[in-house]
């Protein structure tokens, strides 16, 4: 199933795919649409829309977004890291969240690198706290394309990645929710202008889906709807105002994202 939100007419919508269309749910967000089509056994709306007469928005509003560092182990080996021993979390706030065909605003004021980072992203069903790796699938409502948009230049001069993560913007999601997909071996994909610049297979990562789930449960709760954003793998590289960043994940599909000066 994919699940989408969405605008038409200026208002928002939360629906279904199947293939060029889009079902509007009858109430409520992504979550509550996946819970009533799966467990209330609910048939869809008569007036599906075109996908392409639609505006596809971020699928989720995360509460927050917990991302993950040197996850791959090429990527790792890319910034002449060792391999952590456990996982490495930082957050990015909700108001960095954007959308597909949205732009990534460049701060050029503070920044003078912003670099791409395509990463799968895990959506939260549930409440989960202190969830144990066997048991993550129960909280996990689906798969996502993110990108970890980052001022590569301001992460080497801070301590910490708030700034450097955080900019309004840098946290683009989409198109859609996937809630069907093998997370642990999928082929990840980053163009830049069309031109091919990160592809690995998810089964590269350091730390799996199952096992992060567990590790970020273990330190906080995660809310419906927040998302974990499971690293990045090697070949990220700058980006500048006029550039087009598209993250391609097999099984899930393609989020674009243009670069404008702020």
């Amino acid at each position: 199933m994919r699940l989408a939100r969405f605008e038409v007419d200026g208002k928002v919508f939360s629906g279904i795919i199947e293939e060029e269309k889009i079902f509007p749910c009858i109430e409520g967000d992504v979550l509550g649409c996946a819970q009533a089509y799966t467990e209330l056994n609910l048939t869809k709306g008569e007036n599906p829309y075109d996908l392409n007469n639609v505006k596809l928005l971020s699928p989720v509003l995360p509460s927050k977004i917990v991302a993950i560092g040197l996850n791959y182990r090429a990527h790792a080996a890319e910034f002449d890291k060792e391999i952590p021993e456990e996982p490495m979390i930082f957050m990015k706030p909700s108001t960095s969240v954007i959308g597909p065909n949205d732009e990534i605003k460049y701060p050029s004021h503070m920044s003078r690198r912003v670099d791409f980072e395509g990463e799968l992203a895990v959506v939260i069903s549930k409440s989960a706290k202190d969830v144990k790796a066997e048991a993550a699938g129960e909280y996990i409502l689906g798969y996502t394309c993110f990108n970890d948009v980052t001022a590569r230049d301001l992460q080497g001069r801070d301590v910490q990645y708030i700034r450097a993560k955080g900019f309004d913007t840098f946290a683009p999601i989409g198109p859609w929710i996937e809630t069907e997909l093998d997370p642990d071996n999928v082929r990840i994909e980053a163009f830049l202008n069309g031109e091919k610049r990160q592809s690995t297979v998810t089964s590269d990562m350091i730390f799996n889906v199952a096992k992060l789930v567990e590790f970020v449960t273990s330190v906080m709760t995660l809310l419906p709807g927040d998302v974990i954003a499971t690293g990045t793998p090697s070949g990220v590289g700058k980006m500048k105002p006029g550039n087009e960043i598209e993250i391609r994940i097999e099984g899930i599909g393609s989020l674009k994202n243009t670069v404008a000066e702020r």
